[in-house]
């Protein structure tokens, strides 16, 4: 397996995992599929932004996808972002999911971010470990805030403070290491 930049190329399989996202979980809050017109503009916005949106790919085939991007669109949240990863459901469990999020935190670190947000279903267990074991800790807790398949949901924050540093405009001088 390889993470990489997405290309156009990609796009598609983005699209297909996104929608099954969408029509088969409550990882998105959307009721409502894309096209791929949509996921390109995404892709570029992402980009125009100086943002990655990476891929987990074997051979010419994507087994998932992730992301970053503001949190918020104020300034003084320059320097925290929230990520998304997803990955194809048949791909579940075998460590495509870390891979991609090992890989968005040393991107989120290059880019000198200092917090990189996690919004999770609360449900979502096996996301939620995930972070967990990768050292994000839940911050927040909103129930009922959103809701899908005819049911409220609950939204778990997690958060990852990326550097030690004390001034925000001074430059990260240590990065505490992985799990």
């Amino acid at each position: 397996m390889k993470i990489r930049d997405a290309t156009q190329d990609d796009l598609a399989a983005i699209l297909a995992i996104y929608n099954d996202a969408v029509l088969n979980t409550t990882a998105i809050w959307n009721e409502k599929t894309a096209d791929l017109e949509n996921r390109a503009a995404w892709m570029a916005e992402r980009r125009k932004a100086g943002y990655p949106v990476l891929v987990a790919s074997r051979d010419a085939e994507v087994l998932g996808y992730a992301t970053f991007g503001d949190w918020r669109p104020h300034d003084g949240y320059r320097h925290t972002v929230e990520h998304s990863v997803y990955v194809r459901r048949d791909q579940h469990g075998g460590g495509i999911g870390k891979a991609l999020m090992l890989a968005l935190i040393e991107k989120a670190r290059d880019l000198q971010k200092h917090v990189m947000v996690a919004g999770i279903e609360a449900g979502n267990t096996p996301s939620i470990r995930l972070h967990e074991k990768l050292g994000f800790r839940q911050t927040g807790f909103l129930p009922q805030v959103g809701t899908k398949f005819g049911k409220w949901l609950d939204l778990a924050f997690l958060q990852l403070l990326l550097d030690d540093r004390t001034d925000p405009d001074a430059k990260p001088q240590m990065i505490p290491p992985l799990p």
